[in-house]
């Protein structure tokens, strides 16, 4: 059954996220589809449910669905109080930890997040990074930028390039699986670290599993994808970095904390490792931060996720799950409060 066919009666919704966020998920065509599934106002949204203003409080008041996106503020229990009827939350964007809190799972309301769609644009990222990284494609970049002449290029790019090469995955998330898909059709020999994948499961997925040294030692590219939870500060610390060969590249998209960037530094310094960061600790680098200008890094501003254009997938999720809802089916891509402790 098409989830937008069999609408018994339009539930009540209100937008609720971050200032200038809905211009530029929502496009006309995805207001006009929204009115026609509920019952909302597309232009009202919600930025402080705290303290609403008095159109966003009679708004919250009478919702059974909230739409949020990045900037959401948290759904405390004096939000929810002062929202009887919310029945269920659809989060077009990844992470729901910023703003589902206890009391949404206490009082049973329902929970979609778009992560699987979010996480399209990251593993793609991290596939350009790694058929770059292996073709050494920023250091042929630059010493042609800089030399300007006529070079040797098999001779000094001997044993680059992407056939046979071992890439290594850290975290079987959303991210990292639609990865080890993505390298499928290369000739690449995949590992995985994930202390929640046995071997079989890895084996299903296209990878190899092992232990987080081994990948480390035996990967010409070491991929990080796993979530950010105490158990993953650090993970990959001087010891796994000095476990890398030599000319290894290290590609984090996940969260900067995950990488003990003081170790990182002075293996990036001495240009024994490259790296590619779209994700720092802090957020943004210091202004005299080397990673700027290190010709054996590529630093991207936390671009690997959705951006742009991108968005509107992440706004066609939503309002095909706000359609389930509507027509009284479960969610396709549901958020379990059980999974909160492994999950980002």
């Amino acid at each position: 059954m098409d989830p937008t066919t069999d609408i018994p009666s339009r539930p009540t919704l209100l937008l609720s996220m971050g200032p200038g966020i809905a211009d530029q998920l929502l496009t006309t065509r995805h207001r006009t589809r929204l009115t026609a599934l509920v019952r909302t106002d597309p232009r009202l949204v919600a930025h402080d449910l705290a303290h609403p203003t008095p159109e966003v409080a009679v708004a919250l008041a009478d919702a059974e669905v909230l739409l949020t996106c990045w900037g959401v503020p948290p759904l405390t229990e004096g939000v929810l109080d002062a929202a009887p009827r919310l029945r269920a939350v659809v989060h077009a964007a990844g992470s729901v930890r910023h703003h589902v809190t206890d009391a949404c799972w206490q009082r049973g309301i329902a929970v979609a997040s778009a992560a699987s769609a979010n996480a399209l644009p990251v593993a793609e990222y991290a596939l350009a990074a790694i058929l770059f990284a292996n073709k050494r494609v920023l250091y042929a970049a630059h010493r042609y930028r800089t030399s300007r002449a006529p070079y040797d290029w098999q001779r000094e790019m001997a044993g680059v390039g992407n056939y046979g090469r071992t890439v290594g995955v850290v975290g079987a998330s959303r991210i990292g699986r639609r990865l080890i898909e993505l390298l499928r059709p290369f000739d690449l020999r995949v590992l995985l670290h994930d202390p929640y994948v046995d071997a079989a499961e890895a084996e299903r997925l296209g990878a190899v599993a092992v232990s987080l040294d081994t990948l480390c030692a035996d990967s010409a590219i070491v991929t990080v994808h796993a979530p950010q939870l105490p158990a993953t500060h650090h993970l990959v610390g001087a010891r796994e970095l000095a476990l890398m060969p030599d000319g290894a590249t290290l590609i984090n998209t996940a969260r900067g904390s995950l990488v003990d960037e003081t170790a990182l530094l002075p293996e990036l310094l001495s240009g024994r490792l490259h790296a590619v960061l779209d994700v720092t600790d802090p957020e943004l680098p210091p202004a005299d931060s080397p990673l700027y200008d290190l010709p054996n890094v590529l630093l991207t501003p936390h671009i690997a996720g959705s951006l742009g254009g991108e968005l509107h997938r992440l706004a066609d999720w939503a309002l095909d799950e706000v359609a389930r809802f509507a027509a009284g089916l479960p969610f396709a891509d549901p958020v379990h409060p059980t999974a909160q402790d492994r999950s980002a």
